[in-house]
């Protein structure tokens, strides 16, 4: 072995392999078609919307610390975290166009077994919302097919600190007035006028606008990938498909820091 050769790294060191790290054979054993006979695009559906749970998990730890990072007062770490959502976001947005490689007649195959399976019971998705502070108790009401450690992670959701009441303890720390709206909307103007002063607040606030636009972007585009996969059909889950998905386009996470600019 050559001096300062460090075996554990390499094929020679034999402690750890791709595969193993990945946990590819539990990984690439989770795509179970439920159709019989076979439909091929089942696995393509299976596979993009298992990988959106994927990025939604990376999206809550991302969101999650940039939220407990700004409860202790910091701005530049979660700006970052929050960037990084950006790219996932467009990520999200772009694999829609997997999707609609599918036909209609392709999805009609084995859509009858997805019922009554909904991408509305993502229960990744609704923390998302949640912790972003677009809270919804009623969801738990409606929805009653959520596992007891489902309910237990919204709920928990629901009463603990969003994204927002993060990004306003960051203002309160930096002497803002943050307790009632007018309030907070001179904050925002005073920011707005004076960003060589308040560069860092400004930025985290774009940083919080850009994730709210993010997910109104991936709204729309699963608005237009679902009327051409199944028109003005219903839901697998009971929604209104089309129709529900469009009254959520112009949702936002974030109404003050919209409002804002009419302000300017």
């Amino acid at each position: 072995m050559t001096p300062g050769h460090d075996a554990r790294f390499g094929e020679q060191g034999g402690q750890l392999t791709y595969s193993d790290y990945l946990r590819l054979a539990d990984l690439l054993a989770a795509q179970v078609p439920e159709s019989d006979p076979a439909s091929h695009d089942e696995l393509l559906f299976i596979t993009i919307h298992q990988v959106y749970e994927l990025w939604f998990k990376l999206l809550l730890s991302e969101l999650t610390d940039a939220r407990d990072r700004m409860l202790a007062g910091e701005t530049y770490l979660p700006r970052v975290r929050l960037e990084r959502c950006h790219v996932v976001e467009r990520v999200l947005v772009g694999q829609v166009d997997v999707i609609d490689t599918m036909t209609p007649q392709d999805f009609l195959v084995f859509r009858t077994k997805l019922a009554p399976a909904s991408g509305f019971q993502s229960v990744q998705f609704r923390e998302i919302e949640f912790l972003s502070g677009l809270k919804d108790p009623d969801f738990l009401r409606r929805f009653r097919g959520l596992t007891g450690p489902e309910r237990e992670r919204l709920e928990r959701r629901l009463v603990e600190p969003s994204i927002w009441d993060g990004f306003l303890a960051v203002l309160g720390r930096a002497g803002f007035d943050v307790g009632d709206a007018e309030a907070r909307f001179g904050a925002y103007q005073e920011i707005a006028a004076d960003r060589e002063r308040y560069g860092p607040l400004w930025d985290l606030a774009e940083a919080l606008v850009g994730h709210d636009q993010a997910f109104s972007l991936w709204r729309a585009r699963h608005v237009l990938m679902a009327e051409r996969q199944i028109g003005t059909k219903p839901g697998t889950g009971g929604s209104a498909g089309g129709a529900y998905l469009r009254s959520r386009v112009e949702t936002r996470f974030y109404p003050e820091l919209w409002e804002l600019r009419s302000r300017l």
